[in-house]
C-alpha cells in the first residue's frame, strides 16, 4: 500500500514542503531515498524502537520511503514522525484519509516521546501558504507555531497521541496564541534600565544619538569604566519592535533553535554578545549545514563586541559586507541561503593593552608605539563603518554615591522614537531606508546641507584635529541625527560641534 505524508525542509528562514511517500511491498528490506543525510537514514532505528515500545508493529516487508522533491537534501531528525506516521498508515495501523491535510514533524525518542525541532515558525507559515489544514509537532514547539493564524496547531507528546488522533480514538486540543496580545503584553519588557547607571551623562547622550540614527558606536575607556554595563542597556532605548520585525526576528531564532518552549514571539530587541574567541562561521553564519550566525541572531537588535581588538582579524573582516548590505548570503555548490542581519554594532575596547592610556589618575605602562599597534588591530575599513567614537572615563566617588535619580530608559526612548519618525517621513519614498546611518553618500549631500559657518567649522575641525577624510560623511550623518533629536530642520553649529566631538579615533596623535 502507498501512503503520502507531508513534512518540511528549512533553507535560510524559508521552508519548502516535502512529500514523504511510503510504499510497502513484498520483500524484507528498508530503503530510504530522496537525498537523505545520515540523521534521516538513522531514523529507521528510532522509528522501529518507538513503534515497538508504544505497542505498534514495524512491518517485516519491504518498506520504501521516498522524500520528494528528490533533488533537495533532507537534513536532521525532524522527519522521524513524518516517516513513522507514513509507515503506520501504509501498514494499516492508521486511517490514511486525512493525512494529506496536515504537516507532521518531530524527532522520536526510543520510547515514542517527541523531542523539539528547529524552524517550527517558518514551517507553519509555509503550511498555511500551501493550504494545509493543520500542523502536528512536538508540544515544546506548539506555541511558536501557533502564532500563525488560520492554521490548526496540535502539540503532541508521543506518537500514541498522533495515532489516536487520526484513528479518532482520542482528541487533540489545538494550541491557541493571541499573537497581538502576546506581542503587546511583553513589548519593551527589559530587565535593565538607564536609570541604574550613575553619572556617565556624556556616554548616555552618545548612545541616545546612536539609537536615534541607527549608528554604530565604539566605546573606548579603561577597565571598570562601565562600557559593558552601558552597552547592555542600549536595547532598552531603541524603538519597540514592530509586529513584522518581531515575526522576522522570531523566524531566525526558530531556525537556530534558540526559542524557549514558553516563548511564542521575540518581543524585545535582541542583544548578542559573542566571546572574542568566536570563529568566522559562528559570527556570520554558515557551516556544512548552514545556520544563522551571531550577526543574524542580532537582527533588529544590537551586536556587542567586547574588547574589539582581541577578536580575530579575519572574523572582523568578514563582517564588513553584512554591515553594509544588512544581510549575509551563504553560497554552496547546489544552493544559496540568505539570512537578514540588520543590526547596530556596539564595540568596546581598552585604549591600550594595560588599559590606562589617557586615564585621569593611573599611569599607562605600555612601551612607546604600543598604543598605536594595539589600535591598528582594528582595520580602517571596519572603523570606517563606525560613526561614533566615544571616550569613557571612570565615574568618580561623588557621582557613585549620589542619590540623584537618573533618567529612565522610557523617557530616552520617547525622544528616540520621535527622531526616528522624522527619519521615516524623510525617507518615505525609500522603504529600504529606516535611519540616518543607512544614507548613501549622495543622500548625505542632499539631506545634510550645512551653511557657510558650518562649512568653516568643519574645515577647521578637520585641519586642527587632523580628522581623516572618511570622518566627513560620518560627522554629517551624526549631526543630522542630533538635529532630528532637537526637532530642527537645519543642521546648526552646535549639532556639528557635538558630532565632531564623537570622532576620537580619527584624530591624529590620539594614540601617539
Amino acid at each position: 500500500m502507498l501512503v503520502k505524508t507531508f513534512g518540511s525542509a528549512v533553507y535560510g528562514i524559508q521552508a519548502i514542503t516535502i512529500t514523504v511517500e511510503v510504499n510497502i511491498a513484498s520483500g524484507t528490506k528498508y530503503f530510504i531515498v530522496g537525498l537523505p543525510d545520515v540523521a534521516v537514514k538513522e531514523s529507521y532505528f528510532r522509528i522501529e524502537s518507538a513503534l515497538k515500545n508504544c505497542g505498534f508493529r514495524m512491518p517485516r516487508q519491504q518498506v520504501v520511503v521516498n522524500m520528494a522533491p528528490a533533488d533537495i537534501k533532507k537534513e536532521g531528525s525532524s522527519y522521524d514522525l513524518t516517516i513513522a506516521t507514513g509507515v503506520l498508515a501504509a501498514s494499516g495501523q492508521i486511517e490514511p484519509e486525512t493525512l494529506d491535510k496536515f504537516i507532521i514533524m518531530g524527532e522520536l525518542s526510543l520510547d515514542g516521546s517527541l523531542q523539539p525541532i528547529k524552524g517550527a515558525l517558518p514551517i507553519a507559515i509555509q503550511a498555511r501558504k500551501d493550504g494545509f489544514k493543520g500542523f502536528i509537532l512536538p508540544k515544546q514547539n506548539a506555541r511558536e507555531a501557533a502564532i500563525v493564524n488560520d492554521l490548526e496547531v496540535y502539540g503532541v507528546e508521543s506518537i500514541k497521541d498522533v495515532v489516536g488522533f487520526f484513528n479518532g480514538t482520542s482528541q487533540l486540543k489545538p494550541e491557541i496564541v493571541n499573537t497581538r496580545e502576546e506581542f503587546y503584553d511583553s513589548l519593551c519588557n527589559y530587565d535593565s534600565d538607564f536609570s541604574e547607571v550613575k553619572g556617565q551623562e556624556n556616554i548616555k547622550r552618545a548612545l541616545e544619538i546612536a539609537a536615534a540614527g541607527g549608528h554604530n558606536v565604539i566605546l573606548i575607556g579603561p577597565p571598570g569604566a562601565g562600557k559593558t554595563m552601558l552597552a547592555r542597556r542600549l536595547p532598552s532605548i531603541l524603538p519597540p519592535l514592530s509586529l513584522y520585525e518581531s515575526l522576522e526576528t522570531t523566524k531566525i531564532h526558530s531556525v537556530a533553535g534558540k526559542l524557549a518552549a514558553a516563548d511564542a514571539l521575540v518581543t524585545i530587541r535582541p542583544f548578542r554578545s559573542p566571546h572574542h574567541t568566536i570563529s568566522d562561521v559562528a559570527l556570520v553564519g554558515g557551516g556544512s549545514n548552514p545556520a544563522p550566525g551571531e550577526i543574524s541572531l542580532a537582527h533588529n537588535g544590537v551586536l556587542f563586541l567586547d574588547e574589539l581588538p582581541e577578536f580575530k582579524r579575519s572574523a572582523l573582516e568578514v563582517m564588513r559586507q553584512p554591515l553594509e548590505e544588512r544581510r549575509v548570503t551563504i553560497s554552496r555548490a547546489k544552493f544559496t541561503v540568505d539570512y537578514p542581519s540588520s543590526f547596530m554594532l556596539v564595540a568596546s575596547m581598552n585604549p591600550c593593552p594595560c588599559g590606562y592610556y589617557n586615564h585621569p589618575e593611573k599611569e599607562c605602562i605600555c612601551p612607546p608605539g604600543m598604543v598605536q599597534k594595539y589600535l591598528s588591530k582594528i582595520s580602517g575599513p571596519l572603523l570606517d563603518r563606525i560613526d561614533l567614537h566615544v571616550e569613557v572615563t571612570p565615574v568618580n566617588f561623588s557621582e557613585l554615591s549620589s542619590d540623584r535619580a537618573a533618567e529612565k530608559s522610557e523617557l530616552i526612548r520617547e525622544r528616540v522614537i520621535r527622531a526616528r519618525e522624522i527619519q521615516v517621513e524623510r525617507f518615505g519614498n525609500r522603504p529600504d531606508l529606516h535611519a540616518n546611518a543607512q544614507m548613501s553618500p549622495q543622500m548625505v549631500r542632499d539631506q545634510c546641507k550645512i551653511n557657510a559657518a558650518g562649512q568653516t567649522l568643519l574645515k577647521k575641525a578637520m585641519e586642527k584635529l587632523g580628522l581623516s577624510a572618511r570622518a566627513y560623511d560620518r560627522i554629517l550623518k551624526v549631526s543630522r541625527t542630533i538635529a532630528d533629536l532637537a526637532g530642527s530642520e537645519e543642521i546648526k553649529l552646535e549639532h556639528l560641534a557635538e558630532a565632531i566631538h564623537f570622532r576620537s579615533l580619527d584624530r591624529e596623535g590620539w594614540a601617539g
